[in-house]
């Protein structure tokens, strides 16, 4: 099987068990050390994987660090271990003690859901303070997976990983710097701009005027690159609709359906996904039409609406359901879904933080 494959069923494993875990001892048990055995490392070997490794701290004897992963007799990576609810923000610290004593070059905080990699490329034999990798297994992306792949032991190669380690970091830095000028302007960063097309002395007024200029036009760029491609998504999948059409006509089934899902609403559902694309694993989103309304579901549950669009009548609405009761609103375009992007995302947080499967009651007619 490969590694991709491995990590799919663990992160299957982990939405199916997490919620029975009571203990630290337990997330341990369930979550974690199947991690460690499908990165190829076996558990059940000392001489590879040591639990409880002592990492003592000067004169305090005795400290130990949950699991050690050994290669030629020597630590390469540290693992400490919280319950699989613990917030990893407050344990930073405790791990950064251990690093520096050992002669391992990594570690890694989890809870067995999320995954934060650490190293030392701000200061050598010093853990830095921020991971240079992080990743939740419950909702990891392909890219990711290529990555954490190298620190499988069939993989391992200490120069490999400190180059990606190095390019990761970089690269984490230069997306959050980016999110933050696209959102938020500096005066430097529009000023770049508008120095590049206004051709008279740039005043603060002017400045101001372009730093709104600026964030208004990425944004526009963003949504017409999301709309061209859930363009050339929607032909694609009308395409398929029509082979479908064809083969069951050919078939002997009935030419007309009682429920027909448009091109327009298949429109209105790619954006919702693209939305939440940034959240949640997309295919998690899932449409389901039927008479009255088009529904949009979480995990193709029916009591778990992420919105409902209702354009089978002479004013398009969509309702939301993040207030706890559904709510609707006129939709003069596709387009002005963009402008509800924090109801989609907040109802998901909804579902998701609170583990529930309605939040509303909630009408099917």
């Amino acid at each position: 099987m490969e590694f991709k494959d491995q990590i799919k069923l663990l992160a299957d494993r982990v939405a199916k068990m997490q919620d029975k875990i009571q203990t630290e001892e337990a997330t341990k048990n369930a979550l974690i050390m199947p991690f460690i055995q499908t990165m190829g490392y076996d558990v059940f070997n000392p001489l590879e994987v040591v639990p409880e490794f002592i990492a003592d701290i000067g004169i305090k004897k005795g400290e130990k660090v949950d699991y050690a992963i050994i290669k030629d007799d020597v630590p390469i990576i540290l693992i400490e271990c919280k319950h699989w609810s613990a917030n990893l923000d407050p344990h930073d610290s405790q791990l950064f003690r251990y690093f520096h004593t050992t002669t391992a070059k990594f570690g890694i905080l989890t809870n067995g859901i999320m995954y934060r990699f650490y190293t030392d490329l701000v200061e050598s034999n010093k853990m830095d303070e921020k991971p240079f990798f992080e990743f939740r297994i419950d909702d990891i992306k392909e890219a990711q997976i290529e990555k954490l792949k190298e620190f499988t032991k069939a993989h391992f190669n200490i120069d490999n990983i400190n180059n990606t380690a190095s390019e990761l970091k970089y690269m984490s830095e230069l997306r959050s710097l980016i999110v933050k000028e696209i959102s938020d302007p500096s005066e430097d960063f529009a000023k770049y701009f508008a120095r590049n097309v206004y051709h008279s002395m740039v005043t603060a007024k002017i400045l101001e005027m372009f730093k709104g200029l600026v964030k208004r036009t990425f944004s526009q760029y963003i949504n017409d690159t999301i709309n061209e491609r859930l363009k050339t998504a929607l032909a694609t999948e009308q395409q398929k609709a029509e082979q479908i059409d064809k083969q069951e006509l050919t078939a002997g089934a009935p030419e007309e359906t009682t429920v027909v899902t448009t091109a327009e609403e298949m429109e209105a559902f790619y954006i919702v996904r693209a939305i939440l694309a940034a959240k949640i694993n997309v295919t998690r989103v899932v449409i389901r039409d039927n008479q009255s309304y088009c529904g949009v579901l979480l995990d193709d549950n029916n009591r778990r609406p992420i919105c409902r669009l209702h354009f089978n009548q002479k004013k398009k609405q969509i309702s939301f359901f993040d207030t706890g009761k559904e709510e609707k609103l006129i939709l003069d375009s596709n387009n002005k879904i963009y402008d509800y992007a924090s109801r989609l995302i907040k109802v998901i947080d909804i579902y998701d933080k609170s583990n529930v499967n309605v939040v509303a009651e909630v009408s099917d007619k």
